[in-house]
């Protein structure tokens, strides 16, 4: 691999570089027109400028490219709850639509930014009918047991013989009183229990056999239960696999999330009868290419990577990063979240060189030849729901090559911390794995 002088890629850098105000410009519109998938990054699961960005920019997907859909990187059962409020089929105020994130950490969703946009998206749905309406789902994991209470309550509105077989099958967590941590350290090390079977059998009735929509005003209804189910069964896989090392359950979680966008997908191009364009929303380590990082060399792959191959030509890989400033974040597990001080970009690294290059704010769309030099591989930050300032290049840096990684890159000097909603406490009987568990991204 060639090796470029910092000072010649600074300067190459810098020429390509535009200024980027609020909203989002025109060459970045021109680029995104032609994606049927438009995946927008973040470094961090707590800084305001990357969701407000990530919001504008989906807006004018919305208004003038006609997405139908945004996807977060959180999950069903609590994005359904908004994907209901912002479609008109429920009622109540912004707040109880995203009072469903109840785990830590909920301020990556229960956020202004997030309460505006969705605001917005109600508002704009009103005047279409139902099938023009936006949605708004979720991709991860986390939920088995909030997944097995959705299946469960639209297999009893349903068909009640349906709902005690399930019940049945699903019982199988109560060997371990719910505790996902502990079923999956059994079930991972040939313990010779597991509920594989039980949730495969669950999902493939659904699948294959679904009996009919219960009328509620939601024509999505079966759709939902039988992403839950899918949830469920990828969501065992993934803890029966967590204890066997990080790429393992890693790639099962990212799996499950590209899943989602093909099922998703699937189920809208059915509906509205052509494919449907999607705006997803995650953290830079999902979705830029993991192909083009220190994540690939260590066998991991990601929804970058795996959108790339299965929509070829159709997706667009938009990366945020940011030099220094104040972010939002735990030092610990189930910890409360604090507004910490981000230390300024490593030398060496990415973040380093964009703060060197001049504008404040930038968007960065690289032509073949600058594409090319910054395939130099230099670090790259990553933050998630927890940051360990005193730890940082170990904790929060991994090598990538910017040029491979993303399609285009928006560079904020400086950021500010993500403003959270008030906690609301439940009482929750299940012990949930908390999101993004134990990646922290």
């Amino acid at each position: 691999m060639p090796v470029f002088r910092s000072d010649s890629l600074l300067q190459a850098v810098r020429a390509q570089a535009r200024p980027l105000g609020n909203e989002p410009p025109p060459e970045l519109m021109d680029a995104l027109a032609g994606r049927r998938l438009v995946l927008l990054g973040e470094a961090s699961h707590g800084t305001h400028e990357f969701y407000a960005l990530r919001a504008e920019i989906t807006r004018a997907l919305i208004v003038r490219h006609g997405c139908k859909a945004v996807v977060i990187e959180g999950d069903w059962p609590d994005a359904a709850r908004i994907n209901r409020w912002v479609r008109g089929l429920d009622g109540g105020s912004a707040d109880d639509a995203l009072a469903g994130f109840e785990r830590f950490p909920t301020w990556m969703w229960r956020n202004t930014v997030v309460r505006e946009f969705i605001v917005w998206l109600r508002e704009y749905n009103q005047a279409r009918p139902p099938w023009q309406r936006v949605g708004f789902y979720g991709m991860d994991l986390y939920s088995l047991f909030g997944s097995v209470r959705e299946v469960l309550g639209y297999l009893d509105r349903a068909d009640p013989e349906a709902a005690r077989r399930a019940r049945r099958r699903y019982a199988c967590f109560d060997h371990f009183q719910q505790n996902l941590q502990a079923y999956g350290h059994a079930a991972g090390f040939g313990t010779g229990f597991s509920c594989e079977e039980a949730v495969v059998a669950q999902l493939t009735e659904l699948l294959r056999h679904g009996p009919g929509s219960h009328d509620d005003g939601d024509p999505d209804e079966l759709f939902h239960a039988q992403q839950n189910a899918r949830l469920v069964r990828n969501a065992e896989q993934y803890y029966r696999c967590m204890f066997h090392g990080r790429a393992s359950s890693w790639n099962q979680r990212d799996l499950h999330m590209v899943e989602t966008l093909q099922a998703l997908s699937a189920h809208l191009q059915e509906r509205i009868g052509q494919p449907p364009r999607m705006a997803v929303w995650a953290h830079n380590s999902h979705l830029g290419d993991a192909s083009a990082t220190a994540m690939g060399e260590q066998g991991e792959w990601n929804v970058g990577e795996l959108a790339r191959k299965r929509w070829p030509g159709e997706t667009f890989l938009l990366g945020f990063t940011t030099y220094d400033g104040s972010v939002r974040a735990a030092s610990d597990w189930d910890e409360p979240a604090q507004v910490k001080r981000v230390r300024p970009g490593l030398p060496g690294s990415w973040e380093a060189l964009f703060h060197e290059v001049g504008p404040q704010r930038f968007l960065l769309l690289p032509d073949a030849g600058l594409r090319a030099q910054l395939d130099e591989p230099l670090l790259e930050r990553a933050i998630g729901v927890i940051y360990l300032p005193e730890t940082e290049r170990r904790s929060h840096y991994f090598n990538a090559r910017l040029g491979a990684q993303f399609d285009g890159v928006i560079h904020i000097d400086t950021t500010r911390a993500l403003e959270s909603l008030p906690e609301h406490l439940h009482e929750v009987a299940e012990v949930e794995v908390p999101e993004t568990y134990p990646a922290g991204v």
